[in-house]
């Protein structure tokens, strides 16, 4: 699914200051005591989260203290930089889309032995920092599931009564899978006024304006895994997906002065994806050798249509873009891990890759009713690879039985290739490495600082052009964009409270190289390079238990990030934020299980804010307003069945959007504004889900 230039900039930014891991072999943390010396948490039982009535392992995962889930994200560079913090038995999903949140989805809560909260440095992962938990599982003979279904009802739009997973999971000797499908639907829609004014604030126009936004996720997943006596470990992991999606605005137009009118966008999405990846590791010599593999593609045709005119034939426009991505992935990983000593580890790893995306794109347009006309479009019938290698030396070592020490280093090469439209082919040669010291400086406090030399993923969307019919732009393609490089400095907290919960607490600095925003590009403006940027951040994941302040059974988490970046803009000069990178945003549950009931109710309230996007001639900027405020209640047995019902935005958000238009560039006089906040009314769900 491609990614709207709003987003990009943010996307681009938080994936180099996400955390950073490597797949390999890990060295299972001994068995654990449930209840740790002092007030220290170091594993988590099953009874720990009866309270909580869970139904897979994901859902215990997400109730511990002060931790939350780094989602698998297909869009990272590989596997040596994959993210993730959530480990299963020991190991890393070789997967992206497909990865350990998903795996854990398809884990029944009776499954869990235990739940392990250690360090990344204390797995023997290289490049895996912070606070990791690592889920140890037992269904020997065993075979159950899982199943999940929700309603939705959104005020003008048609019920979801679509979205629900199955999964089913077992095992026999030394073999055990898991096979999930879902269907996971969204829904969307506003409606409200766009005021449209000259530069003085004169009234130009006003739209009444109806938006809705249908889309059908379905997929199934499965993995598989192999542990026979001999030692040796095999994964299998498989998805597929099919992804539709149905977008359309209808505006009533009233110009001052002028003839009321019709605008008509219609968009649509018919995507299907796919994605297998597995790994085999075995003992060789003193060491132990891991080979990882992964393929994915994805085939995306999107199709948008736009249609205007007054209601007495005038001022007649059509225009249609039409275009079909694909793009692909493939990965081949070695690991070579041993140990040397006591708290001494090395390994060696070699990773090849190929991406590539191919782009067959067409703009018509016809003016005053006439036919449909071919409009040329520069870079848009193009193709783009990459092959690239790394090789990367890491060594790990405990100083002391308080502070571990992980060092790592190598290089990337690699080539870049444009076809079609545009002939450019470049290599490049970059060192990677990290440095990270761990000290457990006492039973409840854990402190992580990290130095990191990252080299960013390119997004290949960024090497062709495309059009935005709506708003009557588009952006360049690219052919010479590089892909950034950074310096990364982050130092992380790790608090525990005993029965008062836990937080976590990390800041970042980011000095970046070739960041990827908006630039100049012929006669229009598209992503491209600016020669340095910083951006910094802090961010958090915590839980306060109440109960010892007499809230039995209640607790409230929140997850927070803030965001600050500086570049030079491209167009003026003047110094400004990454183009559309996140500010801040949050997400603050309360929630209590009424003791000695099945019953539980809570609150949710999350908000974001980012900075504006600016192209060329204009900048713009979406949001939303007020923050979003859900209440649920849930029972957590109707028949061995747990029930939740809520009702979302309860403060009446609204999305909101403006947009300011410049004579020639943003050099130029302010010529035109734009502005809207739309109502999209409540949201009522229900959801049932259980175990077999």
């Amino acid at each position: 699914m491609p990614i709207k230039p709003l987003l990009m900039g943010s996307l681009a930014v938080m994936a180099l200051m996400g955390p950073a891991g490597a797949e390999t072999a890990v060295a299972v943390m001994p068995d654990a005591s449930p209840a740790a010396s002092g007030t220290d948490r170091s594993a988590y039982v099953p009874a720990d989260f009866d309270q909580y009535g869970p139904v897979t392992a994901l859902d215990m995962v997400r109730r511990i203290p002060g931790f939350a889930i780094q989602s698998d994200d297909s869009g990272n560079r590989g596997f040596g930089q994959a993210r993730g913090n959530v480990l299963i038995n020991g190991q890393r999903v070789s997967a992206k889309s497909n990865g350990a949140e998903a795996e854990l989805g398809r884990v029944a809560a009776a499954r869990v032995v235990r739940i392990e909260v250690l360090d990344g440095t204390q797995t023997d992962i290289p490049g895996l920092t912070g606070k990791v938990v690592n889920v140890i599982t037992d269904g020997e003979g065993t075979m159950d599931g899982t199943w999940r279904y929700k309603i939705r009802l959104r005020e003008n739009l048609p019920p979801s009564f679509n979205e629900g997973t199955l999964t089913l999971a077992g095992s026999r000797g030394a073999l055990s899978w898991s096979l999930e499908a879902a269907s996971a639907p969204q829904r969307g829609a506003d409606a409200g006024w766009r005021l449209i004014q000259d530069g003085q604030g004169n009234l130009l126009e006003q739209r009444r304006e109806d938006f809705t936004r249908v889309g059908d996720d379905v997929s199934v997943a499965g993995s598989l895994s192999w542990k026979p006596a001999s030692g040796a470990i095999a994964n299998l992991n498989a998805r597929a997906g099919v992804w539709e999606v149905d977008r359309k605005q209808i505006s009533k137009t009233y110009p001052l002065g002028g003839v009321e009118g019709r605008r008509l966008f219609q968009g649509a999405e018919d995507e299907w994806n796919a994605e297998i990846g597995g790994d085999y590791e075995f003992g060789l010599g003193p060491g132990r050798l891991k080979l990882i593999s992964l393929v994915r593609h994805e085939h995306s045709p999107f199709v948008d249509r736009f249609l205007m005119g007054g209601l007495d034939g005038s001022g007649q426009y059509a225009s249609n873009f039409e275009q079909t991505v694909d793009e692909g992935e493939y990965i081949l990983r070695s690991e070579y891990a041993l140990q040397t000593g006591k708290g001494r580890d090395w390994q060696i790893s070699a990773e090849g890759a190929f991406n590539f995306l191919e782009a067959e794109t067409a703009l018509d347009e016809a003016i005053g009713g006439g036919p449909l006309l071919p409009v040329p479009l520069h870079l848009a019938n193009s193709r783009v690879e990459e092959r690239r290698g790394e090789v990367i030396l890491t060594h790990g070592r405990q100083l002391s039985p308080k502070l571990n020490l992980q060092l790592s280093g190598g290089l990337e090469y690699s080539e870049l290739e444009q076809t079609g439209d545009a002939e450019n082919k470049r290599s490049f040669t970059r060192p990677k490495g990290f440095a990270t010291l761990s000290w457990q400086q006492s039973d409840t406090l854990k402190l992580v600082g990290k130095v990191e030399r990252r080299v960013g993923q390119l997004d290949f969307y960024d090497f062709i052009s495309s059009v935005d019919l709506d708003l009557g732009n588009g952006q360049s393609g690219n052919e010479e964009i590089v892909p950034s490089q950074s310096w990364r400095y982050s130092v992380e907290a790790q608090k525990t409270f005993g029965e008062w919960g836990a937080s976590t607490v990390r800041f970042l600095y980011v000095d970046l190289e070739d960041v990827v925003d908006q630039v100049p590009i012929g006669q229009g403006a598209g992503p491209g390079n600016i020669d340095s940027a910083t951006a910094w951040s802090v961010q958090t994941e915590s839980t306060l238990k109440l109960g010892k302040l007499g809230f039995t059974g209640a607790e409230i988490t929140a997850t927070g990030r803030y965001f600050d970046t500086e570049a030079d803009d491209p167009v003026t000069g003047i110094r400004r934020s990454i183009n559309g990178h996140l500010i801040w945003d949050y997400n603050i549950e309360l929630r209590q299980d009424v003791p000695k009931t099945d019953i539980a109710w809570g609150v949710i309230l999350e908000g974001f804010k980012q900075e504006p996007f600016y192209q060329l001639s204009d900048t713009q900027l979406s949001g939303n307003e007020p923050p979003f405020l859900m209440a649920y209640l849930e029972h957590k047995d109707i028949a061995g069945m747990t029930g939740t019902v809520a009702i979302g935005n309860l403060a009446n958000q609204k999305d909101t959007y403006w947009r300011r238009v410049y004579d020639g560039d943003r050099n130029g006089a302010l010529v035109r504004t734009e502005e809207y906040s739309r109502a999209f009314g409540p949201i009522f769900t229900v959801e049932l889900k259980g175990k077999f």
